[in-house]
């Protein structure tokens, strides 16, 4: 009997830790603000912008999406997190920088590490110690392990631990 295998890898770059949000060009720091996303944010989110089905995404009722914005401007999306309550931990099904954010091209440094130090916050406001786990492509394992401080489990299974978790938290939530 063959095992159904999630396809959801994370696959993000952690570009730079950050306060918040930075322009690459000015190094002009934003304050962020992350909120659940509702099935009115769909519309601003173009299918052909976005590498994942944000739209399902938001339907699947075991998870929970959030929206990054600015505290500037509300109305622009710079990343999107899916995430489901394990009940002992979080674990991180998607996340996605917004096509601007991506690239040698991009406009802003710090979307990604700002949406999993919201996940760490999370599994901390839930009595979960910070503990978030997520499966990495292969290629991205090291990658996580010096940016973000993950440990590798098993596999492409890793998670971030209080400690860490409690780095992202301190980098990103100064308040």
């Amino acid at each position: 009997m063959k095992t159904k295998r999630n396809k959801n890898y994370i696959d993000v770059e952690i570009d730079k830790l950050t306060n918040s949000i930075e322009n690459v060009v000015t190094g002009e720091v934003f304050d962020t603000v992350v909120t659940r996303l509702k099935l009115s944010d769909i519309r601003q989110i173009k299918k052909k912008d976005w590498a994942f089905d944000w739209g399902k995404e938001i339907k699947n009722e075991a998870r929970e999406v959030y929206k990054l914005t600015t505290e500037s401007n509300p109305e622009i999306i710079h990343g999107l997190i899916s995430m489901e309550d394990k009940q002992d931990h979080i674990f991180m099904h998607l996340i996605e920088a917004a096509k601007f954010n991506k690239g040698k091209n991009k406009v802003y440094f710090g979307s990604p590490g700002n949406l999993v130090a919201f996940a760490c916050k999370l599994s901390f406001d839930r009595g979960y110690q910070g503990y978030l786990a997520f499966e990495a492509k292969s290629v991205l394992i090291k990658h996580y392990e010096e940016s973000l401080g993950a440990v590798h489990f098993r596999g492409l299974s890793m998670f971030i631990e209080s400690h860490a978790a409690i780095k992202l938290i301190r980098r990103y939530f100064k308040k």
